[in-house]
């Protein structure tokens, strides 16, 4: 038995059935390489999953389902971290490095609701759920007559409460539903251009030490070339944004041979101002389209919506004080 065999790998996890369901992937993957170690998962609790009774929005703090996971790999807990790549922060701490990105699911939001229903077909004042400030402002800016409420909860217990009639319907990501095999509830998948996608929506991530050359050789071949591309132009728009899941902003990469095609937004938190637009370039390029398409949304008007839910927040924190 070699060096690379003998030690097993740890992989660090939230243990909500959907995070579970991208550890037993990546998991899997490894496990079918010829000559693999063997591989155990190692449960975490974020503060995300402990933090239910308030919108993540209105919390302060960054990284609330990947922090506490970062820090076990770090101190050497685990060797690898399994995240929802959405959840990860555009800039990595100190010692960290993606390894790995899978080739990504459908990245589109999708309605839950009755099978035949539309966001356009909904009755004025029928109560959407959702936990999400971009998606409650672009839901906003397209049905103001809708009644949204928050909702928060893993992705089999938010189903089970519009199943129980606490919503009309709900917004959902497209690439948990399926995953989880629970895309019968799907009613309609949601056009980009109106419900632009959370940047990085539907992609895994694999996250390792710097120098962790041991666990890097077998995570190289699951690293997605194109799914790579996209996400990077998505997080270098959102790095220069400043955004997160306290802003609503939404980026999603397409690509087309060697051409790769950003398409974004940014809508205040009313849904009353909406700024999009697009960029295309070559794919190696991917993170210069990205910084650009933020350039030319902050000059739209972005930098003023951004500017101004930034002071709501500031003088939310202030009167709660």
């Amino acid at each position: 038995m070699t060096r690379k065999e003998c030690m097993s790998l740890r992989i660090g996890t939230r243990d909500s059935k959907l995070a579970m369901w991208q550890a037993e992937h990546v998991a899997g993957l490894i496990r079918a390489m010829p000559g693999a170690p063997p591989v155990r998962l190692v449960k975490i609790k974020t503060t995300g999953d402990l933090i239910l009774n308030a919108p993540l929005s209105k919390v302060e703090g960054k990284g609330f389902f990947t922090k506490e996971i970062e820090r076990a790999l770090l101190d050497g807990t685990v060797d690898l971290a399994v995240h929802s790549l959405k959840d990860l922060e555009t800039s990595m701490p100190d010692g960290l490095r993606l390894a790995a990105v899978l080739e990504r699911e459908d990245p589109r939001d999708v309605l839950i609701g009755p099978q035949g229903s539309t966001v356009d077909a909904l009755p004025a004042g029928a109560t959407v759920g959702t936990s999400s400030l971009r998606r409650r402002a672009l839901l906003t800016h397209w049905r103001p007559d809708l009644i949204i409420r928050d909702l928060r909860g893993n992705v089999p217990t938010r189903i089970n409460k519009y199943v129980d009639g606490e919503y009309d319907a709900l917004i959902l990501a497209a690439a948990g539903v399926n995953r989880l095999g629970l895309e019968q509830h799907i009613a309609e998948y949601l056009p980009p251009e109106k419900m632009c996608p959370a940047v990085s929506q539907g992609a895994v991530a694999v996250q390792i030490r710097v120098g962790d050359d041991r666990t890097s050789e077998w995570l190289a071949p699951l690293d997605h070339g194109d799914t790579r591309f996209a996400t990077s132009a998505e997080r270098a728009l959102l790095r220069r944004l400043e955004g997160g899941c306290q802003v609503p902003v939404g980026g999603l990469a397409t690509i087309d041979a060697s051409t790769l095609t950003l398409f974004a937004t940014v809508c205040s938190l009313d849904g009353s101002a909406i700024v999009a637009g697009s960029q295309a370039g070559s794919v190696e390029r991917c993170d210069e389209i990205g910084r650009n398409l933020a350039e030319t949304l902050l000059e739209r008007g972005g930098a003023g919506i951004l500017q101004a839910i930034r002071r709501q927040a500031e003088f939310g924190s202030a009167r709660q004080d």
